[in-house]
């Protein structure tokens, strides 16, 4: 079966299910999750995408993000995700929501009512190859600014995310 998303209205209340590439293709509201992994010095764990990913290939990002799964909690999907991709899981805390719409060149765009979890882990990942390229740890302070110097290292919405939630996100590490 293929993966769906989990529609969505501007209040997060689901208003049905689609295909994920039809829903990208539409450009149609739905649930996402974008997860920030932090270690004891305050960086942050980036990943570069793999380069066999439908949009956005070996742009660096966020630790992970997905979508949810029908019935699927923002905790345990970003917990299912972060074991898929990054091969670990830590506790999570979802720390707020916003929408974002970035249109891609392939013509897709993500249209995501995305929930942004934190947690906190100190060890090496056990990347999945097929979903990651790399990984790196990176001052978030520091993060920021390479976002300003090389935007196009970075996926749209790991700097929409900058840009909006720079602060509610380091007031926390």
């Amino acid at each position: 079966m293929k993966e769906q998303v989990i529609l969505v209205d501007e209040q997060d209340n689901p208003i049905g299910l689609m295909e994920k590439i039809e829903a990208h293709e539409k450009a149609l509201l739905h649930r996402a999750f974008s997860v920030f992994v932090f270690n004891d010095n305050g960086e942050l764990m980036l990943q570069q995408r793999a380069k066999e990913k439908y949009h956005s290939p070996l742009l660096w990002t966020n630790t992970c993000c997905s979508h949810q799964r029908d019935g699927e909690t923002n905790i345990k999907a970003g917990k299912r995700r972060l074991q898929e991709e990054m091969g670990f899981v830590c506790e999570l805390e979802e720390v707020f929501s916003f929408i974002y719409k970035a249109p891609f060149d392939n013509g897709l765009t993500e249209h995501e009512l995305d929930h942004v979890l934190v947690g906190k882990f100190n060890d090496a990942p056990l990347i999945n190859k097929e979903e990651v390229e790399a990984y790196k740890w990176m001052p978030f302070e520091e993060v920021k600014i390479d976002i300003v110097k090389r935007p196009e290292i970075y996926t749209e919405w790991f700097k929409i995310i900058f840009k909006e939630s720079y602060d509610k996100i380091y007031k926390l590490i």
